[in-house]
């Protein structure tokens, strides 16, 4: 069923996405091609998703009470009583295939030019000390064994000396899943922490920062740029990733970065050598067990009144268990294999285990914060479940 009329901003036209130097060339059927799935993601959250509550409360919720003389009482009863209703399995196959066509279409480009754009960054990373890869790492299984996103060879895979496509396929596409909502340079989630950190901690100066899992540095150059004399350190344990991010920072006048290629559960750092560190999405990108040392790592590394800062989606406890089990889609139908259980978990307990004071530990929202100009004035929008630009923030002063 659709809605009368849409409530999700329209979004704007991927022409307007912005450029840098290891940006993918695009031609006019792949912009198209990224413009159809920005339109039909905001479609897909304005008007068809707002059909499943209707679904559950008029068609799956009563069978199911029927059938066993009560309410579902989790979102695992809540997602077999909703996988056998038509609205759902639409919603659901073609969320998924417009996942799928992004990797295809941004694939296909980035494929077509795979040269170009290895040149491209190659010559922006030659003999720069800001970026430390280690030949000899070996990012976990627990990463290099998963196409997160649906995006085949996930982050890992090169297929080329000094390749960097894996990371190109990723800038290139995700404006078409968040349907322009991340701003003209996808950094909404940067935008959101730095305005966050301008608007609680006005006087706040830090000398070094640490951001673990700073994947293409989306998230990182928004805070690097408010914090130009500070030192950061950007860690993450895929080369193709690195390589990207270092090139699109230094093409874009960011120079206050070194990116290192490492296991943020073993960081090359000294003990209390850092005033700030934060996480953009990463916490539900890494392994369960690995969790619990990534937390100690941070605690380990950050001096006394340092900040820590967690950006996620809102943790499941507290949550309805429909709400639960629609927050729980990308575990389980796009490649999240960790999603469940780290949004599961109590991590205020996590945080106090790691060593910090649970009394200093925060919990509020930040949205993200796009151009205006481009974009318009922000519109209220439907909850898309995972990819609104809006998060749970979470953290701890230490």
């Amino acid at each position: 069923m659709l809605s009368n009329a849409s409530v999700w901003p329209s979004p704007p036209p991927y022409s307007l996405v912005g450029k840098h130097g290891v940006s993918p060339e695009t031609r006019h059927d792949e912009r198209a091609r990224f413009n159809f799935l920005a339109q039909l993601n905001a479609h897909l959250a304005a008007n068809i998703l707002p059909g499943n509550a209707r679904a559950y409360e008029t068609r799956a919720k009563p069978i199911f009470e029927r059938e066993h003389q009560r309410a579902p009482q989790d979102r695992h009863e809540v997602r077999r009583a909703m996988l056998k209703d038509p609205h759902f399995q639409m919603w659901s196959a073609l969320r998924r295939s417009s996942m799928e066509l992004r990797q295809q279409a941004g694939r296909e480009l980035v494929l077509r030019q795979l040269g170009q754009i290895n040149r491209n960054a190659a010559a922006l990373n030659a003999d720069s000390p800001r970026l430390k890869l280690d030949p000899n790492f070996e990012a976990p299984t627990y990463l290099t064994k998963v196409d997160h996103h649906c995006m085949p060879g996930g982050y890992f895979t090169e297929l080329a000396a000094d390749d960097v496509s894996a990371a190109a396929n990723y800038d290139v596409g995700i404006f078409a899943t968040t349907a322009g909502g991340l701003g003209r340079y996808n950094d909404g989630a940067g935008h959101a922490v730095s305005g966050w950190l301008k608007a609680h901690y006005p006087n706040f100066k830090p000398k070094r920062v640490l951001d673990l899992g700073c994947g293409l540095g989306h998230s990182l150059l928004p805070v690097a740029q408010a914090y130009p004399e500070a030192e950061f350190v950007a860690l993450d344990a895929a080369a193709p990733l690195l390589r990207f991010a270092h090139a699109r920072a230094k093409s874009m006048g960011v120079h206050n970065i070194t990116f290192v290629e490492a296991n943020a559960e073993n960081v090359p750092e000294a003990d209390a050598s850092f005033d700030l560190i934060f996480t953009t999405m990463f916490l539900h990108e890494t392994s369960n067990k690995a969790i619990r040392r990534v937390l100690a790592e941070t605690h380990r590394l950050s001096k006394t009144g340092s900040l820590i800062i967690h950006l996620e989606q809102p943790q499941f406890a507290g949550l309805s268990p429909y709400e639960q089990f629609m927050r729980d889609w990308d575990a389980l139908y796009n490649n999240e294999p960790f999603w469940t259980g780290m949004h599961d978990m109590d991590m205020d307990a996590l945080l106090e285990e790691a060593g910090f004071d649970r009394q200093k530990i925060f919990i509020d929202k930040a949205d993200a914060v796009v151009d205006e100009e481009i974009f318009g004035k922000p519109k209220a929008q439907v909850e898309d479940y995972g990819r609104k630009a809006s998060w749970h923030l979470f953290g701890v002063i230490k």
